[in-house]
């Protein structure tokens, strides 16, 4: 059995290593995407692992079939950069990997609480030697409505860790869990619109869900509302937040993803012009946090998330079929 993984990062390799062994597979990594341009590499191979800037296109899909690969895991939990409609179409088989939820629960509970507390200025305070007050004033938690949009893994991990600490939770699924009814209340989505002091979406990125926070919504929230994002960031329109925050009626934004994001994130840009205006210019407001989508980004979830992407390749090969195929 013969892989090869493209986006490879230095972290990865190790686990790479192991899980070769422990399937008896060989592995070539390269830290390039799979493009057109690179196609003809992938000659020889039974599948390919890849992570979220390979697009795995219709016509992309169709070439590889045709140099016989007929498998593709992503190490992503998100398959909005794969054609997964046309894959069934032609029966080119997809898997997606999973990882343990609490990374990306603490990490959405971190930018809460940084967000509630001004941390982002009151950091760069310090860096200057300014330890005034003013302006840093914050809000207790355990006082506040927070509004859950997406009760998937991720979304019941968020609303147990919030149960602690007092707060009143609302919830919003199409499908509801009786296991989150124990710390939240399931109500409908307009509920957490306009009651929720913070809202914290832990949906996929699908059609319906495509800018989900947009003007109309956001004029309908709470005033100072907290917006929480570390699923995906076209979920969020950011033209609308730009204009939320310039009005004043989001007190603030914690973002671990963001539209426009693809260019940007996951590379060194410290030399580079940033020509992506927007988040050029969100970024600066003080009540604006943005991390580099990096929620996910623990030892624990790298070797889950590789582990998951070299199973998913051996069981297809092996029994046709995998636990994480979509």
């Amino acid at each position: 059995m013969k892989i090869l993984a493209f986006e490879v990062r230095e972290d990865e390799k190790l686990y790479f290593e192991k899980y070769a062994a422990q399937y008896n597979c060989e592995i070539t990594c390269i830290e390039d995407p799979l493009t057109f341009n690179n196609l003809k590499i992938v000659e020889g191979y039974d599948g390919i692992s890849i992570l979220g800037k390979s697009h795995i296109t219709c016509d992309l899909e169709d070439s590889l079939k045709s140099l016989n690969v007929n498998f593709c895991s992503t190490r992503t939990v998100g398959f909005d950069h794969i054609d997964i409609t046309h894959a069934h179409e032609i029966g080119f088989k997809i898997a997606n990997t999973n990882y343990p939820p609490t990374g990306v629960a603490e990490h959405t509970v971190m930018l809460m609480l940084m967000s509630l507390r001004h941390y982002k200025q009151a950091m760069w305070r310090g860096h200057v030697n300014d330890y005034s007050l003013g302006g840093l004033q914050g809000r207790e938690l355990n006082t506040l409505t927070v509004g859950i949009v997406g009760t998937g893994k991720i979304g019941q991990c968020v609303i147990k860790y919030l149960s602690n600490f007092g707060c009143k939770i609302l919830a919003y699924d199409m499908h509801e869990n009786t296991d989150v009814t124990k710390y939240a209340k399931y109500t409908d989505l307009d509920t957490i619109i306009t009651s929720s002091d913070i809202i914290s979406l832990h949906t996929p990125l699908l059609e319906g869900t495509y800018h989900l926070i947009n003007d109309e919504k956001i004029n309908r929230m709470k005033d100072n509302v907290v917006l929480i994002n570390c699923a995906r960031g076209e979920l969020m329109d950011i033209d609308a937040l730009i204009r939320g925050v310039e009005a004043k009626k989001i007190g603030a934004l914690g973002l671990d993803v963001i539209e426009g994001e693809k260019d940007l994130y996951h590379q060194d840009k410290r030399t580079d012009i940033i020509s992506n205006q927007k988040i050029a210019y969100l970024r600066q407001f003080p009540n604006v946090i943005l991390t580099q989508h990096m929620a996910f980004y623990t030892d624990i979830a790298v070797e889950s998330m590789v582990k998951c992407s070299i199973e998913a390749i051996h069981d297809f090969i092996k029994t046709g079929n995998s636990k994480t195929s979509i």
